[in-house]
């Protein structure tokens, strides 16, 4: 499975920005509360275009995370009507830009576009490009019993189970292993 690098990327902090969502993670806080974790956020995933950092910016960049996290919820046909809706609604123009270190890659919105929208839309053609390969069972959730962050499965066999936000495959197998020791001491 072969995806471009902003393909990967947009995945990745689409990924991130609904793992700030509150209960996401075994964290019951909302981790994108204030401007500054806003300003975090860009920071770990920098992104192109117009960012203003105010309180409005912020309450729209939240908004967008339940309909991020829905990607994660529908099969693959519903999550083509999801992305339909999506660059429908901002009337998304795909196009090649090339900027800063970047190579040839995709922007389907101008960049002074409202961020909340360009990460929707971001987000959207990333999850194009899973349903065209026919990937999409490598979005998950994690399977740890207290955890619903989300991550792309991206191993050769798909066979990953827990998300990287926390310590939860590590968690789990420490939990088995102490299953088992008291089974067998039974």
């Amino acid at each position: 499975m072969v995806f471009s690098d902003d393909t990967r990327g947009s995945l990745a902090w689409g990924a991130d920005l609904i793992n700030t969502l509150p209960g996401m993670a075994s964290d019951p806080t909302d981790r994108l509360v204030t401007t500054k974790e806003l300003r975090d956020f860009l920071t770990a995933h920098p992104y192109s275009g117009a960012v203003r950092l105010d309180a409005a910016e912020r309450d729209a960049v939240r908004a967008i995370r339940p309909r991020l996290r829905a990607f994660w919820t529908v099969d693959r046909d519903g999550a083509a009507e999801l992305v339909n809706e999506m660059l429908a609604e901002a009337r998304a123009v795909p196009q090649l830009v090339r900027h800063d270190q970047y190579d040839w890659h995709i922007h389907a919105t101008p960049g002074d576009a409202p961020l909340a929208t360009r990460m929707l839309v971001e987000t959207a053609m990333a999850i194009v490009d899973v349903i065209r390969a026919d990937e999409y069972e490598r979005l998950r959730v994690c399977e740890a019993d207290d955890c619903e962050a989300v991550y792309v499965d991206y191993s050769r066999n798909r066979s990953k189970r827990y998300c990287d936000t926390g310590n939860c495959g590590n968690r789990m197998n420490v939990n088995a292993y102490r299953r088992r020791r008291a089974e067998g001491t039974a």
